[in-house]
């Protein structure tokens, strides 16, 4: 299982890098005024109907059930219930795809009220989400392949899929004097995005044996159970995306840049839970829904404890790092161009509160996975629920003395309450059960971290001064330098506390669940035509 984390993990984290580059080009092009702002709310908009419709409730529904359909009645009956999906999801995408570009000047009006104030900015604003929102229906496309080739341990191509993102939109940019405005360069990347995309997981879906086709449709037992999970997820991700629509809302009234602050800083604070919390959870579903549906309860349960280990290994240095240092995080990405230093420390002021947060964004997969596993979707969209209806009080209570980041911080409040909800409904119902070995690895984590921060405090001072006369790249210097000495503080204080043998002992135990696993799918299921790993 750890392979296949750290497989999706290193895409993720190649997708990230480019993401960056990406944004770096975004900064010195764009920058963080009213262009950049029209052109994030036009990049927002089918990225909140992919997460609503698509990755967020999608996801937690098709996986478990495709992989449970391929584990108990084998592959032709995976492929049925994975044919009608499609059809179902298709139709449902072009009249969503129609409507939207025939009402795009009203979803705006309600997504962005505060850009009818500036009508070029609402015009622009417009033109760009006609170009971006076909991108939805491509990439709802690419995310039940992926959940197909997911669901059979293929994880390389879906992972990789969103570095064409920003391969294409760095391609478009770089072009940009071809555009009426920088704005429509990028909104032409995401669209080809959408089109590479959809080539890549749907060519080794094609490759693998299981590329789904057009299938008369039919309420059977399987679609029904589907929809069943389906309903609730959506619900939840509807949920969660209501509070990101709050952040859209609220924002378009505050000052400008108030938007290209939210965006920037997220997209720092997405690393770890991309990098991290998407790929651990991307593999344990479907790891513990095939596990259970062998009867292996224990092995389930201690694949989510080690799952839950790795992943804050990988994610307190992040917290650490966007705690302390997050001007220089800033400054040193993307401060250039008509990237301005006031436009730095308002994006550094909102990661900071994003950080609050990290924690349980990047634990929240690992904690709902033993629920979608089982098919049950309903409990996590409960929690769900509670806490955005937290976060978005706190949004109105915290927009005028903080402005973004309040918004922000009212994100990571809702966070942790969704986390500690999930968590007591899990202990209630028995499903997590942390072991001695987690326990203790909390513990001696906490410490490495907070060991790290006091090396960071510092170190960061000295760093600033032994580079003070530098005139070219000192801030992107003094964050090197303290990133390579922070690596080295904690990973030897891990294998101080840890030991290797503890890190060979977490991958061999869990490479040797999963080897089980997939013995008992060979002995139990038809394969499909071609490798079912990657």
């Amino acid at each position: 299982m750890i392979g296949k984390i750290l497989t999706v993990g290193g895409y993720t984290l190649l997708s990230r890098l480019t993401g960056f580059l990406r944004d770096i080009m975004l900064a010195a092009i764009i920058g963080a005024g009213p262009v950049a702002d029209a052109f994030f709310v036009a990049f927002r908009l089918p990225n909140h109907f992919r997460a609503i419709f698509a990755e967020g409730a999608f996801n937690a529904a098709f996986i478990p059930a495709y992989a449970r359909i391929r584990t108990q009645g084998g592959a032709i009956a995976a492929a049925r219930f994975g044919d009608r999906i499609f059809t179902l999801l298709l139709a449902s995408q072009v009249v969503l795809l129609a409507l939207a570009l025939i009402f795009t000047p009203q979803v705006i009006e309600l997504l962005a009220p505060g850009f009818s104030r500036e009508p070029q900015q609402f015009t622009l604003a417009v033109s760009l989400t006609r170009i971006t929102f076909p991108y939805l229906l491509l990439i709802t496309l690419v995310t039940l392949w992926s959940g197909i080739l997911n669901a059979l341990h293929r994880f390389a191509a879906a992972a990789a899929a969103p570095i064409l993102l920003n391969v294409a939109m760095m391609a478009t940019l770089a072009l940009a004097y071809l555009f009426p405005s920088a704005g429509h360069a990028a909104a032409w990347g995401v669209l080809i995005s959408g089109l590479l995309q959809a080539a890549l997981v749907g060519g080794d879906t094609l490759y693998s044996g299981v590329m789904t086709s057009f299938r008369a449709l039919r309420w059977d037992d399987d679609v029904k159970r589907f929809f069943v999970a389906l309903l609730p997820a959506t619900v939840g991700s509807a949920g969660t995306q209501l509070a990101l629509f709050a952040d859209t809302i609220i924002a378009s009234f505050l000052s400008a840049g108030a938007i290209s602050a939210l965006y920037y800083a997220d997209r720092i604070d997405q690393l770890p839970i991309g990098v991290i919390g998407i790929a651990v959870g991307t593999v344990l579903v479907p790891e513990m829904t095939h596990r259970l549906a062998a009867g292996d309860e224990a092995g389930a349960r201690s694949a989510q404890n080690r799952a839950i280990e790795f992943a804050l290994l990988l994610a307190l240095p992040c917290v650490v790092a966007f705690l302390v240092v997050p001007g220089l995080i800033m400054r040193a990405l993307f401060m250039r161009g008509a990237f301005t230093a006031v436009d730095a420390h308002a994006a550094a002021m909102t990661l900071v509160a994003y950080t609050i947060g990290l924690v349980p964004f990047v634990l929240i997969r690992s904690v709902v996975a033993p629920f979608l596993a089982r098919g049950d979707t309903a409990t996590p969209v409960k929690a769900a629920l509670i806490g955005t209806a937290v976060n978005i009080v706190c949004k109105i209570a915290l927009m005028v003395p903080l402005e973004q980041v309040g918004l922000a911080l009212a994100t990571s409040i809702g966070a942790w309450i969704n986390f500690i909800l999930v968590l007591i409904f899990a202990a209630r119902a028995q499903l997590i059960k942390p072991d001695a070995d987690l326990k203790a690895a909390l513990l001696k984590l906490a410490a490495a971290a907070a060991a790290l921060a006091l090396v960071l405090v510092v170190a960061d001072p000295i760093v600033t001064a032994l580079l003070k006369s530098w005139s070219r790249f000192r801030s992107e210097s003094e964050l090197l330098l303290l990133a390579l000495l922070g690596g080295l503080v904690y990973g030897g204080l891990v294998m101080a506390l840890f030991g290797r043998r503890w890190l060979k002992l977490m991958r061999r135990d869990a490479e040797a669940a999963s080897a089980a696993t997939l013995d008992e799918l060979a002995g139990n299921s038809t394969p499909a035509a071609g490798p079912d790993r990657v």
